[in-house]
């Protein structure tokens, strides 16, 4: 079931949330909760019930694990906690890269050697690393959590389960022990209304809009046709623009939901095309998983304690795994190799000049143009098709304008054919001529508008993985308040969102 669907949002979403208020509202605790954990089991198994089954055990596997944790002698916590740690990983590896690892020792061996293909299950990744995230914190002391029932709402909360944000059990739990999260609260649901509509719209409306520009030039960058180069950066950007609204979109409905039931979410989309280096988008993109590789990846190799060469080995590792972990390919691998190198070189040139003496618009544009190529080893199906992209962008190709600018140019026309421009391009070029406007006027939007965040600032939407993110919006009148005017304009994006519902598509983060 997705948040962007009719059934979510007419009848799974009003009757969870209706029944859980009135349960909880009456001090049956336990009973919400029981209710809420087995709706967000129904909402899971939506997909395919199959898979289910899948769930449960990695949840009562883990539970075990922690109770023994728990009680178990300290000399025999690192055991425990390996063999728990290694079974997660083995059934990640299982389902999400063995047609990858097959597929490929079948190429390098010249051996004939033959898989079934395997069905990702959904939010695999998700689940499992929220799951050894907990059996590292017990292992450490630092959370504790003696009831099953508790446990299988912080796995299963269905805002947050497919696809993060990655919480910690000692963000999630203590709330739900507070009585005010089960009483319906006239705050809770109008702010969380707000956060999820706004989502809904960048998802179905800006999302979903500019998605079959990046389409149309991706799918002819894999049959091999020559890209010219505004066809290459028009697909890239149209990407760029699609995932960073599909993401931010899912991000604000997850924070939303939880928020109707009272709960605050970790921040985990932080407008990242405002950073002004790798290091400050990877502060602001998908924010709990850079949390999760920081915590429990990159600072147990020995972080940056170890000197320089051991640091950026570490930082290699971390990013090179973070890639593969988005999906079973070369290209995801490359994709995080080449961010690994981009934070390298960004602590490198930060060790030689310091931090903040590069000017603000010259190390953003450098970070945006290091993001929108990274995105097309990301987007690409394969690598002979991002080459093809690349290849384009670097004007290896040619560049092409629009044919119906034939003729208009005067003198400039033949200067450009002078120079080697021509005026025809692929069947993606027309499309692309036409989304240009909404592509500029994404981009606008993304660097220079305040995010939801800001937006709801005053009524603390969502809680700060890193202090001090949120900031205030540049203008007052930007920010939310429950007024008139602000209703019509969320129902007004309600509205259109919904008959914009038509042709749902699944966000882009559900595929990891």
């Amino acid at each position: 079931m997705l948040f962007n669907s009719y059934e979510f949002i007419f009848i799974f979403l009003p009757l969870t949330l209706i029944v859980f208020h009135l349960v909880g509202g009456q001090g049956h605790h336990r009973v919400a909760i029981s209710w809420l954990v087995a709706a967000s089991l129904f909402f899971y198994s939506w997909w395919n019930p199959a898979y289910l089954g899948l769930m449960l055990i990695s949840i009562l596997f883990n539970y075990a694990i922690g109770v023994s944790l728990n009680s178990g002698e300290k000399n025999n916590k690192k055991v425990v906690l390996y063999f728990g740690v290694l079974v997660n990983i083995a059934i990640l590896v299982y389902f999400k890269y063995a047609n990858f690892f097959v597929d490929n020792l079948n190429a390098i061996a010249d051996s004939e050697i033959i898989l079934q293909t395997i069905i990702l299950p959904l939010a695999i990744s998700f689940f499992t690393f929220q799951q050894i995230a907990y059996l590292v914190d017990t292992s450490r002391g630092e959370t504790r959590e003696c009831n099953f029932l508790h446990y299988c709402l912080f796995v299963t909360f269905f805002p947050q389960l497919i696809a993060g944000p990655i919480v910690h059990h000692k963000e999630m739990l203590p709330q739900f022990a507070r009585n005010d999260v089960y009483r319906l609260r006239a705050k809770h649901l109008a702010v969380g209304f707000t956060i999820f509509t706004i989502g809904l719209f960048k998802k179905v409306v800006l999302a979903d809009s500019v998605a079959g520009y990046a389409t149309s030039v991706f799918n002819v960058a894999e049959t091999g046709a020559a890209l010219t180069f505004l066809e290459a950066w028009g697909g890239a950007l149209a990407y760029t623009l699609q995932l960073y609204f599909d993401f931010s979109g899912y991000s604000d409905m997850a924070i939303g939901l939880a928020r109707m039931f009272g709960i605050r979410l970790p921040l985990n989309f932080n407008s990242p095309y405002k950073s002004t280096s790798i290091i400050d988008f990877w502060r602001r993109w998908h924010i709990t998983l850079s949390r999760f590789l920081r915590d429990y990846l990159y600072i147990p190799l020995g972080g940056s304690h170890r000197g320089k060469i051991r640091r950026h080995i570490n930082l290699l590792i971390t990013m090179l795994l973070g890639g593969l972990w988005h999906g079973a390919g070369w290209t995801f691998l490359l994709w995080g190799g080449l961010h690994g190198l981009y934070l390298i070189i960004n602590h490198f040139w930060r060790g030689i000049i310091g931090v903040n003496k590069v000017p603000v618009i010259l190390g953003w544009g450098l970070t945006m143009l290091a993001i929108i190529i990274s995105w097309v080893l990301f987007r690409a199906e394969s690598l002979a098709g991002a080459g093809n992209m690349l290849g384009g962008m670097a004007g290896l190709q040619g560049i092409s304008l629009p044919a119906p600018l034939i003729g208009k140019l005067g003198v400039l026309e033949a200067w450009l054919y002078a120079q080697g421009v021509v005026f025809h391009g692929t069947a993606a070029f027309g499309s692309l001529a036409e989304g240009g406007p909404l592509i500029l006027a994404l981009i606008i939007v993304a660097i220079a508008f305040p995010n939801t965040q800001q937006i709801l600032r005053r009524y603390r939407p969502a809680f700060e993985t890193y202090k001090g993110e949120i900031k205030r919006a540049q203008f007052k009148w930007l920010e939310w308040r429950p007024t008139l005017s602000w209703i019509v304009i969320i129902l007004s994006a309600l509205t259109i969102s919904v008959f914009e519902m038509t042709n749902i598509s699944e966000f882009l983060y559900f595929r990891f």
